[in-house]
């Protein structure tokens, strides 16, 4: 049995990771728990039957106190995530990262080194690489079905509402606040890239902007949807329309009490409430990279805010057939040169991310008891970290990024 802290009681900690130890009470238990929201602390305290002297308003609390278990989970917000992964290690924990892993790229290779150097267990929550449907792609290309692989065009529709929920309303609206949109958002496909690959990026070129949600886009509104605004009958965005009818996981961050009337207090002046043509929002709705890789792979990845579903797509083209998939569909589609086409099934996947959430955490548990080394999974997410600080450097540069020079100047 593995007993881990929760450090952040939220969204992720008790939906996404926390659901996965209430179903499965054997593997792992969640011994302790810190989060300065008193209602979120005891939430996850009730639902973990975690003891009174194990539970922080603070992570320092607990660093202040030692070692209390085997692991801890850090599922912060991604400024503070540097800190604690360096405290934690230093404490002698296996830790379970909440991606990014940091928010500048210094700090992923500080957070490696560390990892290295206190053969520390370290898995960053980059939950799509766990999932079946990404486990199966791999599979796949693993087995060879396709040949060599020479060019990959993926997409990330985040979906309208996904985006002015998370992205221009919420946590995730503002670089200085949290990090770039390809970081804080698609740090998941760039890791998802390299673990396809495996391979090792040589250039890459990004474009993207916010052309959306911003002032110009609309006039004569007021800062926030309750203030009277004229077009709450045809607007997408309005708040009381969208929250009140939105599923807990977005109401969550509005308000701890999901009743109507405590949604509709908490968007009065609220940061959910506000028009998302009047936010502080600066990160991109829609963003491109193009990335060359060593053994001459040639990949395409397209971000955007303008989609009705949340999905992924996926086409991957060798050089003895291709594959379809997408995220929200049960099987792939595998068409070889000169053969008829065939599906592969993919497996069901409890939890979120098409079950990748769960999938993360069972490779914790199965690492911290020594089945399996996940070094190298560390290095295909360090690599997936730097791939978007390089695109973004590109985005806003104009310029074409050499990969290994970027890292080799970090160094």
């Amino acid at each position: 049995m593995i007993e881990a802290i929760m450090i952040g009681a939220g969204n992720r900690g008790i939906g996404a990771y926390g659901s996965y130890v209430i179903e499965h009470p054997n593997e792992l238990a969640f011994v302790g728990v810190a989060d300065p929201d008193n209602e979120r602390r005891h939430y996850f305290q009730t639902e973990h039957k975690i003891k009174d002297d194990m539970v922080f308003h603070d992570a320092e609390e607990v660093y202040s106190k030692g070692k209390l278990a085997d692991a801890v989970f850090i599922c912060t917000q991604d400024r503070q995530h540097i800190h604690h992964v360096l405290k934690a290690m230093d404490l002698g924990y296996h830790v379970f990262l909440e991606k990014p892993m940091a928010v500048d790229p210094h700090d992923i290779l500080k957070i490696q080194k560390k990892a290295i150097a206190t053969k520390t267990i370290l898995v960053v929550a980059h939950v799509l690489r766990y999932s079946p449907f990404f486990n199966t792609i791999k599979n796949v290309l693993d087995e060879g079905h396709l040949g060599k692989i020479m060019v990959i065009n993926h997409e990330e529709n985040v979906g309208f509402y996904h985006q002015a929920h998370s992205y221009v309303r919420g946590n995730w609206r503002n670089s200085s606040i949290a990090s770039p949109m390809i970081l804080a958002k698609s740090c998941h496909d760039m890791d998802i890239i390299s673990y396809l690959l495996d391979d090792t990026p040589k250039r890459l070129s990004s474009f993207g902007t916010r052309s959306h949600f911003k002032r110009e886009t609309m006039d004569g509104v007021p800062n926030y949807c309750l203030d009277g605004c004229p077009h709450q009958e045809t607007c997408l965005y309005f708040a009381p329309k969208v929250y009140l009818n939105a599923g807990d996981w977005m109401k969550f961050p509005v308000s701890n009490d999901l009743s109507d009337q405590a949604i509709l207090k908490a968007l009065e002046k609220g940061p959910y409430g506000r028009c998302v043509y009047r936010s502080d929002n600066d990160v991109v709705d829609h963003q491109v990279v193009s990335i060359e890789f060593d053994h001459e792979t040639t990949v395409n990845f397209s971000m955007s805010a303008f989609s009705n579903k949340i999905t992924r797509h996926i086409h991957i083209m060798g050089t003895n057939g291709e594959l379809w998939g997408d995220m929200n569909e049960d099987h792939l589609t595998i068409k070889p040169f000169g053969k008829d086409a065939f599906y592969v099934n993919i497996p069901e996947g409890k939890g979120g991310h098409g079950g990748g959430d769960h999938g993360a955490v069972k490779r914790f548990i199965e690492a911290c008891h020594q089945r399996i080394d996940v070094n190298h999974d560390l290095e295909i997410a360090v690599q997936g970290h730097l791939l978007a600080f390089a695109a973004e450097k590109s985005r806003v540069s104009g310029e074409t990024v050499d990969f290994k020079h970027f890292v080799k100047e970090l160094s």
